[in-house]
């Protein structure tokens, strides 16, 4: 006889949402965006450079034809494929001391990705690397940047420590003015905008941040000369008799509590909301397997294939076998379960319901399984749907508090209630300590000039700020009217899709590559997208399901704008309607069709 499998507990869907919204409201605050610091004045110190020192260097007042803005994974693969079309004077500008962009900043311990390597770090193919894990660290995925810089000479014409004050259009010469803080004035046919979504460190707005008297930093700018240590792992020593805490329980602390918990005197990990934590499993890559699979055009094949996985493709196999896919699966199936006289909008909608309950109640119950003490359990398991988030996946996270130096401060939704000389309040009770840890992430939802730092003008003195006013208006999220031989490299109004930025960032740099070679073999000064062109598109992207994250009901964080009312703009904070899968196979006709349709070439 076979052995009976026990049933799941049926869920209570009325409990578990009226849980949802009673645990939403306890975060909700007016103030929204407003309650985190914008570092600068006075906290300007958490934005110094603990990595390189700068180097003193002559202005700039040369011409190139292509300058990009932000030298990370955007501005390393669009640059790379420029140079592949024969673009070889491409001049990244990068405020940090290398390349790497997110991956130069935090080198924070524990520091991994938290999607597949084989389809997050970009261009393993083309420089013949082989991931070392399933989800690599830090250190693999900033050498990998370095690795595309020095393969495609990106690094002769780099200018780093370097930030763009201004960036206009000059109408008479047909070429754009870029203007930074180091004196360069210099001039490029065309530029690159890819500054990030997630760069500008903040900190929470707490009374009394500026009077403590220990020692404080932010995880982007990790302090290894405090806490011993280094990126690569080794201990942090220097923590061994300090109370230390760190404030924030998002992605980047999932990722260094384990590492703290095993060096601090003593460890307060202060919670807010808890992340949502599934099973990582990771573990390395047998270069046996990886020679196997990696033949001619491999990791393309595995973008699509993990695109098409949880994003609308219908894929028949899952390379990859992780958590973001795993919702999809559920939901596929629950939805080919169904007769085929009751796939109707409403039921297949139930089904993507159903199936994130089951899921985030498995990971509920795998808190409450993990930590042996049972109020800790309770207090970090996440009362929202997987997607109102960022899903967290580790396997050491929540064995952390099993160790005896560890203790949760929950907050109860609430946050701290003030910094002191000394340390921290929480429910009227002062916790000393001798350093804290802010991992409170990055600005999200700000005006764009202010995440940007410079204002880009178009034609007629239009600035970027006033034509996006009411919301973003393009073409495939690249081309924007007015702002001719202007390429935006980010997810926005093409595939946005989030789980795996790169992939929107590998299809981008073909696109801009390909236009351009045109624009250039054309003998074309400018490139721009029609006025018709881009309010057709637009029409288009609103004909869809709207924003698919962040929703209203979802607990407060930069998915849904802090639980804050985005304004009539958040509409157009969208993706192909027709989904990520196919808007890729689209963008790859509308390229290789050699007329590039409402782009206008003069």
């Amino acid at each position: 006889m076979g052995t009976a499998t026990a049933a799941k507990p049926a869920i209570d869907k009325q409990a578990l949402l009226a849980k949802y919204i009673a645990e939403r409201d306890k975060r909700l605050r007016s103030d929204g965006n407003a309650q985190y610091i914008q570092i600068k004045d006075a906290f300007a110190h958490y934005l110094d450079d603990p990595y390189t020192p700068v180097t003193p260097r002559e202005p700039k007042t040369d011409h190139v034809t292509f300058a990009f803005v932000g030298g990370g994974f955007a501005g390393l693969v669009t640059g790379a494929r420029l140079v592949e079309a024969g673009v070889t004077d491409v001049r990244i500008v990068e405020k940090g001391g290398d390349f790497g962009g997110t991956w130069y900043w935090n080198r924070y311990p524990g520091a991994q990705c938290d999607t597949a390597s084989m389809v997050y770090i970009p261009l393993l193919e083309e420089t013949g690397h082989m991931p070392s894990e399933k989800y690599a660290h830090a250190p693999e995925i900033l050498a990998q940047c370095q690795r595309i810089g020095t393969q495609y000479g990106l690094y002769e014409n780099a200018l780093f420590h370097t930030v763009v004050e201004d960036i206009r259009w000059d109408e008479a010469h047909k070429r754009w003015v870029i203007s930074t803080d180091r004196g360069d004035r210099f001039t490029a046919n065309f530029i690159g905008l890819g500054t990030g979504p997630l760069h500008v460190p903040k900190l929470p707005g707490l009374d009394g941040i500026e009077r403590f008297k220990g020692h404080s930093f932010h995880t982007s700018r990790w302090d290894y000369a405090y806490t011993g240590g280094d990126p690569l792992g080794a201990p942090m020593e220097k923590l061994r008799d300090k109370r230390v805490a760190i404030i924030g329980t998002g992605a980047t602390a999932v990722q260094a509590v384990p590492h703290l918990a095993k060096t601090c005197g003593k460890l307060y990990v202060v919670q807010r909301t808890p992340s949502s934590v599934d099973v990582r499993d990771n573990r390395p890559i047998d270069p046996v397997w990886f020679k196997d699979i990696a033949t001619p055009g491999w990791q393309q094949r595995w973008l699509e294939n993990f695109t098409a996985n949880q994003a609308g493709g219908n894929a028949s196999e899952d390379l990859v076998m992780d958590g973001w896919t795993d919702l999809s699966r559920r939901i596929r199936a629950r939805i080919m379960a169904l007769p085929r006289d009751q796939m109707t909008p409403k039921n297949m909608l139930a089904a993507y319901e159903d199936s994130d309950f089951e899921k985030m109640e498995e990971i509920r119950q795998r808190a409450a399984t993990i930590v042996e003490d049972k109020e800790t359990g309770e207090k970090l398991k996440a009362w929202y749907r997987q997607l109102c988030k960022r899903p967290c996946f580790h396997d050491q996270y929540l064995q952390a508090f099993n160790s005896p130096n560890t203790e949760l401060i929950d907050t109860d939704g609430k946050g701290v209630a003030r910094i002191t000389e000394k340390g921290f309040v929480v429910g009227g009770t002062e916790y000393e300590v001798d350093c804290i840890i802010y991992a409170s992430g990055f600005e999200v939802g700000t005006e764009y000039k202010r995440r940007a730092g410079f204002e880009v003008t178009g034609r007629d003195g239009l600035t970027l700020s006033e034509a996006w006013g009411e919301g973003m208006r393009s073409k495939h999220g690249i081309h924007v009217h007015r702002f001719p031989n202007a390429f935006f490299v980010q997810p926005t109004q093409g595939a946005n899709l989030i789980s795996n930025i790169p992939h929107n960032l590998t299809e981008s740099r073909r696109t801009i590559a390909a236009v351009v070679k045109h624009a250039r073999e054309a003998g074309a000064a400018e490139v721009e997208v029609t006025q018709e062109a881009q309010d057709s598109w637009v029409a288009h992207l609103l004909t869809g399901f709207g924003r698919m994250i962040g929703a209203p009901d979802c607990t407060p964080g930069y998915y849904n704008n802090e639980g804050q009312d985005p304004g009539p703009g958040a509409k157009y904070a969208v993706g192909y309607p027709e989904g990520a899968t196919a808007y890729f196979k689209y963008l790859d006709g509308w390229r290789n069709a050699g007329t590039f349709e409402g782009l206008a070439f003069r």
